[in-house]
């Protein structure tokens, strides 16, 4: 392997050079799906299809592994302007059981379409803001889901908790109704960071809810920090860390911001260009958190993603079980995910399927008893075999083509392309195969993106994806 374009020493510390930096720092995708969102095929699509793909998928995996349910609620009572989730922004909590109500509808419309009990290995509720909601119409929404389901063996239960209105009480609910995760979001500690991101969110309400949920008996307690936000420094990476440090949460998601106002509008529209930390200065905060997080027993897995070796996420990626869907990274894999609510994307496995984004057209195509889909992919063989590339690339940090079925055409051209990142220290190369160094994998972004065959064939004419460093 060429010499390494970095500097080490034994603490994991490493500086990347400027050139190597500008070198890989261009928009790209982060592959919660492949193909990517903007590269869905839609005109291949239709409501049909996916309710025939949902069945297949359903009648081979329902009594293996079971299947996944995301339920997005959208309701924040405060715009943040480090966020790109589809939200509806109000302070009237009469709009909670009403939406509670629809997404029990559209579940029911899928139930009749499965024909038979399904087995929920895994439920998540994001949003928005799922603590939005009080205990009462959480309770109402997971017994209703219940109600048409069977738990399956060793399922897990997940929610998002804002620090700043999270209760007691919610916790201990949805820890009675089966729920063993949960992730608070943390993003950053500064004052001026979070009076820029308009998320003012003190420690103490942070730990107030760590603590509370570890009191309960969550098994997984998850904190979502951020790098790269508007007037953070190095400073304020290492306060945020050693902050996070004296809590110990499980898991950590160590994210970088994603700057992309042509998606987000007026949100991030509140500090300018300048305020954000660009290329290298924004490298140093992400290795600078990294080499603390290593300090404090974090184990890398998968993009962004660090926990201890007691969470169930490191016991899955030391096995291989690792996976990544529109849910983020799980420690067990459906092959079967429904999404409910608003702006939800469900995966069949053969074919992707997005909600309407606005509650309006929601609730007016569930009155007509119809699932609200309106817009989807139906993955061709290329795309299964592409997309189980960048999955073992995701999750495991390599990917072999010596098996013929995940051989393809275009590998020669691809190798190439890795050739010269191998000269750069990202990738190894194994017999009919690569992998991901530990150099290469704040780049990994990069890596998957030469496999991403309908990227290279066309390229965006307009912004489409954050970038890669």
């Amino acid at each position: 392997m060429a010499e390494s374009r970095f500097t080490f020493d034994l603490s994991n510390d490493y500086v990347m050079t400027h050139s190597l930096i500008q070198k890989y720092n261009v928009p790209g995708p982060r592959y919660t799906s492949y193909p990517t969102v903007p590269y869905w095929n839609e005109l291949n699509f239709s409501y049909e299809i996916w309710l025939a793909t949902l069945k297949k998928s359903f009648e081979e995996s329902n009594t293996t592994e079971g299947i996944s349910l995301y339920i997005h609620l959208p309701f924040c009572e405060s715009i943040c302007t480090f966020c790109g989730c589809n939200k509806r922004i109000t302070k009237n909590h009469e709009v909670e059981h009403p939406y509670i109500q629809a997404i029990l509808k559209e579940w029911t419309l899928y139930c009749d379409v499965l024909g038979e009990r399904p087995n929920i290995k895994e439920i998540h509720l994001g949003g928005g803001t799922p603590t939005f909601f009080s205990s009462a119409n959480l309770e109402l929404l997971i017994n209703g889901i219940l109600a048409k389901a069977n738990k399956a063996n060793n399922y897990e239960f997940s929610f998002e908790g804002h620090p700043n209105n999270t209760t007691r009480e919610q916790l201990q609910k949805l820890y009675d109704l089966g729920f063993r995760r949960v992730s608070f979001g943390v993003q950053d500690y500064s004052e001026k960071v979070q009076k820029a991101i308009h998320r003012i969110q003190p420690f103490i309400n942070v730990a107030k809810v760590t603590l509370w949920a570890r009191e309960i008996g969550y098994t997984s307690i998850g904190h979502d920090i951020i790098f790269g936000l508007p007037f953070q420094e190095k400073e304020d990476v290492i306060d945020t860390i050693e902050k996070t440090k004296s809590l110990q949460p499980d898991r950590l998601a160590f994210y970088s911001y994603a700057h992309v106002p042509w998606i987000k509008g007026n949100g991030q529209r509140g500090f300018n260009d300048e305020d954000i930390p660009k290329d290298e200065i924004k490298r140093e905060l992400y290795e600078t958190g990294k080499e603390l997080l290593y300090k404090n027993d974090y184990h890398e897995i998968g993009m962004d993603h660090f926990a201890l070796t007691t969470d169930s996420l490191f016991e899955s990626f030391e096995i291989g079980k690792l996976h990544r869907n529109f849910m983020g990274y799980s420690s067990s894999k459906t092959q079967l995910m429904i999404g409910l609510g608003v702006s939800s994307i469900s995966d069949s496995w053969y074919s992707f399927a997005q909600n309407v984004k606005t509650i309006e057209d929601y609730y007016q195509l569930l009155d007509s008893n119809t699932i609200p889909v309106f817009r989807g992919h139906v993955l061709t063989d290329e795309d299964l075999i592409i997309r189980r590339h960048i999955l073992n690339l995701m999750c495991q940090f390599e990917t072999s083509w010596a098996n013929p079925k995940n051989y393809f055409d275009e590998i020669p051209e691809i190798v190439s392309q890795l050739k010269e990142m191998e000269k750069d220290g990202l990738v190894h190369f194994i017999p009919n195969g690569i992998q991901v160094t530990e150099e290469g994998k704040p780049f990994v972004r990069n890596i998957c993106m030469a496999f991403d065959l309908l990227l290279k064939r066309k390229a965006p004419d307009t912004a489409l994806f954050s970038m890669t460093v």
